[in-house]
């Protein structure tokens, strides 16, 4: 694989080569006898492809901070179990593409509002063979067809917890789970989504350590699970999560 845009330079030298890496992630989560050349194949793509949507295209970089970041929330129990799964804001297909690789019997919907966006998901599905996934061109807050249908609903560099709770919350089902990946820890921010959730149906139930890679440094995943159904009132119109945030006017 060639050296490509979001090449991260001298930092690269020390590390494994991307066959070896796809390997290591393939054994140490199990994955099907086939993910190997459909990890690979994506890769690829976001190598070849100029219009790929995101800043990190290098293999080397892009098989760590994007395919080992969106793997190693198999770690929870509710992800690696899951039989149906919607990524919201899925731009370049992280989580969702590697999960559905991962997860070949989970039907996963990669739900994205930018047209470009979706075709480009559509160009990695091809290419890396992936049957049981499929493009949703909506806002998760406009997508009624996906109301309580998912066990698990993740989001990544989406928008604060307390916003992205509120798209989620009225596409999951009692007893499933928001998984959204953050960075540093924001208290501010915690407390603002534990305040969203309670309006939701949802509760906050951990904010879990990960280290997808060696080098990778304050990373966590932030759960919460439905315990019971969001009021009718949501979700709010498209826009309005973000300009009027509900935990922040709930607390």
């Amino acid at each position: 694989m060639r050296r490509g845009r979001g090449a991260t330079g001298g930092g690269t030298a020390a590390r494994p080569s991307v066959e070896r890496r796809i390997r290591e992630l393939v054994e140490r989560y199990g994955l099907p006898p086939t993910a190997d050349r459909s990890l690979a194949a994506l890769l690829v793509l976001l190598e070849a492809d100029p219009l790929a949507p995101t800043t990190v295209t290098d293999a080397a970089a892009a098989v760590d901070e994007h395919i080992a970041d969106a793997l190693v929330a198999l770690q929870l129990p509710a992800v690696s179990g899951a039989a149906s799964v919607a990524d919201l804001g899925a731009g370049a297909g992280f989580p969702g593409l590697p999960l559905a690789i991962a997860l070949p019997h989970a039907a996963v919907s990669l739900v994205e509002s930018n047209g470009r966006k979706c075709e480009f998901l559509r160009r990695a599905l091809a290419a890396s063979g992936v049957a049981n996934a499929v493009v949703i061109h909506a806002r998760a807050e406009a997508w009624p067809a996906g109301t309580g249908r998912f066990g698990v609903v993740t989001a990544r560099a989406l928008a604060a917890p307390a916003v992205v709770a509120e798209y989620a919350a009225p596409l999951m089902r009692i007893g499933g789970r928001l998984v959204i990946w953050r960075g540093r820890r924001d208290a501010a921010a915690e407390r603002s989504a534990e305040a969203a959730a309670d309006v939701l149906g949802l509760k906050v139930e951990s904010l879990k350590p990960v280290h997808p890679f060696d080098w990778a440094e304050h990373r966590y995943l932030y759960v919460m699970s439905k315990v019971r159904d969001t009021p009718a009132r949501f979700p709010r119109r498209p826009g309005v999560a973000t300009k009027r945030p509900l935990g922040a006017a709930e607390s």
